[in-house]
Formats: C-alpha cells, sequence, structure tokens
C-alpha cells in the first residue's frame, strides 16, 4: 500500500488516513454529510465511499445510525476499513469491496433508507484523465457512470428512500434527467459556489424514490468569504453536532 497521511477533524475526535499521492477527499465529501440530513436511526448506504470519510462523518454525528460504504478499488477499500477501526466504529460502519453495479440487497442485509454518493462526474470522453489510476476511476466515468449509480440507488432504497448525490453544476440539467428516468424523483436543490461573487461549482440534490413531482430549491451556500475564510455555513459543516 502507497504512503498514507494522518488528518484529523472534528477536533481530532475522528483520525482520517488518506493515499498521500492517490485519491484523496475533497469538500465535497464534507458537503455530501452535510447535505444528507438523514434519520436518527436506520441505515445509510454510501455508494463510492473512498477513504471512509462520509460514513464515519454520519456515523460519528448519529449514534443511532448503521452506515455501510461501497468502494470498487481495493487499495481505497482497505484503507476506509482501517478509519472505520481507528474510530472504533466497526460496529456501526461497514465496508464493502464491490463493484456497486453487481450490489444486491443480500450484500447490505435489505433495503435501506438513504442513499448518498459523489460519483465520478466527468464523462470517460471528456478532458484530460488523471494519470494515477485511483483518481481517475474516482473523477472520471471509467469503472461506473451516473446511470449505473441511480440504478443502484432505486434498487436498494426502501419506497420513499431518499437518495442525496452532489455533482457538478455544470452537469444539472443531465442530473435532473436522469435522476427522473431512474425512477428517483427530484425534490431539493442546493447551488453551492466559491464564493457568492462566482457561479455555481457543484449542484446537491436530494431525490425520493417513487416521489411526486415538485422541486423544491434551496438557498445557495457559499463556502469562502472573499478573503478565502470559510463561511458560517461552511464552518457549521466542520461541527461535531448533527447538523439541521
Amino acid at each position: 500500500m502507497e504512503p498514507l497521511t494522518h488528518d484529523s477533524f472534528f477536533n481530532g475526535n475522528i483520525v482520517l488516513n488518506q493515499p498521500r499521492s492517490g485519491y484523496r477527499f475533497s469538500i465535497d465529501a464534507v458537503i455530501l454529510a452535510h447535505l444528507a440530513e438523514p434519520p436518527s436511526e436506520g441505515t445509510v448506504l454510501d455508494l463510492g465511499t473512498g477513504c471512509g470519510v462520509v460514513p464515519i462523518m454520519l456515523a460519528y454525528r448519529n449514534p443511532g445510525l448503521r452506515v455501510i460504504g461501497v468502494e470498487i478499488q481495493p487499495l481505497l477499500a482497505a484503507v476506509a476499513w482501517e478509519n472505520v477501526a481507528a474510530n472504533a466504529m466497526s460496529e456501526r460502519v461497514r465496508i464493502l469491496e464491490k463493484d456497486m453495479g453487481r450490489l444486491v440487497l443480500a450484500d447490505i442485509g435489505g433495503p435501506v433508507d438513504l442513499v448518498v454518493s459523489n460519483p465520478p462526474y466527468r464523462k470517460l470522453n471528456s478532458g484530460r484523465i488523471n494519470p494515477h489510476s485511483q483518481k481517475a476511476i474516482a473523477r472520471h466515468e471509467i469503472k461506473v457512470d451516473l446511470k449505473t449509480v441511480l440504478a443502484t440507488a432505486r434498487s436498494v432504497l426502501n419506497l420513499a428512500g431518499r437518495f442525496c448525490v452532489i455533482y457538478p453544476a455544470a452537469r444539472t440539467v443531465d442530473l435532473l434527467a436522469a435522476l427522473r428516468a431512474g425512477g428517483l424523483e427530484p425534490k431539493r436543490l442546493t447551488m453551492i459556489h466559491s464564493t457568492s461573487a462566482s457561479p455555481a461549482r457543484l449542484v446537491a440534490v436530494t431525490a425520493i424514490k417513487g416521489g411526486g413531482p415538485e422541486l423544491e430549491v434551496d438557498p445557495p451556500l457559499y463556502l469562502y468569504h472573499a478573503d478565502g475564510t470559510y463561511t458560517r455555513a461552511a464552518q457549521a459543516m466542520f461541527s461535531e453536532q448533527r447538523v439541521r
């Protein structure tokens, strides 16, 4: 295994190992954990969990929650397992090394209440593919595409279960169309900007399996002030408390 870095957050109460030169989680994952609004109890599935940061954050804030992270890359799955153990969460967080396109209910013990995902967002034939395979697979649709992510989410969700995804703002139309076509009705949308003066960089959408048509658009989420410091909203995402 390649060298790892050792980071911490939540005032040092959560530790996280990440590949030094491979795929590393970004603020996208923190935003996803912030906006997902999991139930206080139940089961959450994270598709494409990387080093396990989203399951660990969700489980830390919600002691009654059970979280399963699915990761296709063996080295990242191994790091995620190490992170779960290092944070004493093995009883509530499980990492499954598997191609999500082959996931069946028996793998996860039955339907879940919430699925979250920060999927690869670049089409295979668009942009320069990173020479580091971990980064390439995480960013480009090499091993999995949006259609597969949505089909997997729908297949494992309870009726009226929720799916929360974060995606590039430039592909919002593609995302909304694919969600509806995949039987996941978009219900809530948040545009995410670096600053109040910059265009939206990301979009977060929550959809409901079998939901009716009506979309609520939240106020924009701004991450940084003009001087580069975090906004109050961004600071809240790193809070130890359950965020509502």
